[in-house]
């Protein structure tokens, strides 16, 4: 099989839609000799943040001399950067080579399995193959019936932020989509969260209770900002002192709270971490997209946010790293985003909009957006292309703004290809 022959097979039609459950996860990876077995994973839910702090994790226990995977989704701007061993994109002939593998138990299988189901099948195997250590391991979306959950025994669960998304699937009520998030917890295996309101904390207290899991959260009242800048950010958190991450935000300083709280707890279970490998983990995170400056004159910020709750940490960046200059935000996101509660998130941070639509075909029209922003009282301008929408939302700032695209992971993408990134 060659490459191309691959990435075409990944996204036949045969396996397209979604169909929640692990028995088809569990189905293909059984007749591919049960890779999971052969690993130990770090498993990781949530509505935000999961990605930054898989990022840090898999940094950390890198620097630690772990041999380390990485599975997170989607990829920003290729189909490999899904499937990482210690920071290096699965190649394209290792991709055909795994794949070739899984195909003929996949399509020998009467309920066949999901893109997604299969994506995650061929990443454990090739994790089994390159003999990590540790993965670390994100769930596509909510927890209990996301593929990733064919895992039984993590060495622990994390779950970050949660706040209302893919609410037709997950549940109208934050506690609903919790309970959702909280089915990754296994029993006898520790757990750690983000710091949560009581409502959500109760749901992941209960089912910790019920799985015996022990349960610690992230104190954001423990973290100590030494210096913050738009290079990254100095801090503390309890024992760990002087720790720096180039990641910006408070809200990704939260992230690094679980992150170091989730170290703790695998020290316990005895992994050698030391301090040194958490000060260089932090330090060398990537994660693209995320609240990052890809030029100057004007500044320009991508970030691939795309719920409200995403859109207030954005807000906050802007005011907090650009508080006196002209902010314009290039937005585009998909026709099933609550778009018009995203906006009302960053207007307090807008001087003006410029509106594009993201290359998916679910996307909102840039038409369509401006139309519905027009109501915020703000200049806003359509733009027929992304790279248009950067020329002018670019004109709108001058020399001495700022622009900051948002909105979805599919402009991003490209924003961040017309900035050579």
């Amino acid at each position: 099989m060659t490459a191309e022959e691959a990435t075409a097979f990944i996204h036949d039609k045969a396996w397209q839609g979604s169909k929640p459950g692990l028995s088809r996860t569990r189905a293909l990876l059984e007749k591919m000799g049960r890779p999971q077995d052969r690993l130990e994973f770090v498993h990781v839910a949530g509505t935000n943040g999961k990605g930054s702090t898989c990022a840090m994790l898999a940094s950390v226990l890198m620097c630690a001399g772990y041999k380390t995977g990485l599975y997170t989704s989607p990829g920003l701007r290729s189909f490999n950067e899904k499937i990482a061993v210690n920071g290096v994109p699965i190649s394209s002939t290792e991709l055909a080579r795994v794949t070739a593998f899984c195909a003929p138990f996949a399509r020998a299988m009467a309920d066949a399995p999901t893109e997604f189901e299969l994506v995650t099948a061929i990443a454990i195997e090739y994790f089994a193959r390159q003999g990590c250590q540790a993965v670390v391991l994100e769930t596509g979306m909510g927890g209990t019936l996301d593929s990733t959950n064919v895992i039984e025994k993590p060495l622990c669960a994390v779950i970050t932020n949660i706040s209302l998304d893919h609410t037709r699937e997950l549940g109208a009520t934050v506690e609903k989509i919790a309970t959702e998030k909280a089915g990754i917890i296994k029993y006898g295996c520790p757990t750690v969260t983000y710091s949560l309101p009581e409502n959500i904390l109760a749901v992941i207290s209960s089912r910790c209770l019920e799985r015996a899991s022990p349960l610690s959260s992230a104190d954001f009242g423990a973290i100590e900002t030494i210096s913050d800048g738009l290079d990254g950010q100095r801090f503390s958190y309890k024992g760990f002192k002087d720790l720096f991450l180039p990641l910006l935000g408070s809200h990704q300083l939260r992230n690094a709270a679980v992150v170091l709280e989730a170290i703790s707890v695998l020290r316990s279970r005895g992994l050698a971490i030391d301090d040194g490998a958490v000060r260089s983990g932090l330090e060398n995170t990537r994660w693209p997209a995320r609240f990052e400056i890809v030029s100057e004159k004007p500044f320009f910020v991508v970030d691939g946010g795309h719920n409200p709750q995403c859109a207030e940490a954005v807000a906050e960046n802007l005011i907090r790293y650009f508080p006196e200059k002209r902010r314009v935000i290039l937005l585009g996101i998909l026709a099933d985003k609550d778009y018009l509660g995203f906006a009302l998130s960053l207007d307090p941070a807008a001087c003006a909009y410029v509106t594009v639509a993201p290359r998916n075909p679910r996307a909102l029209s840039a038409s369509a957006l401006a139309e519905a922003l027009r109501s915020l009282g703000k200049p806003v301008e359509a733009a027929e292309s992304i790279e248009s929408g950067i020329e002018q939302a670019r004109a709108l700032a001058g020399e001495d703004g700022v622009v900051c695209s948002v909105g979805s992971l599919y402009t991003a993408d490209t924003v961040m290809t017309y900035f050579g990134k």
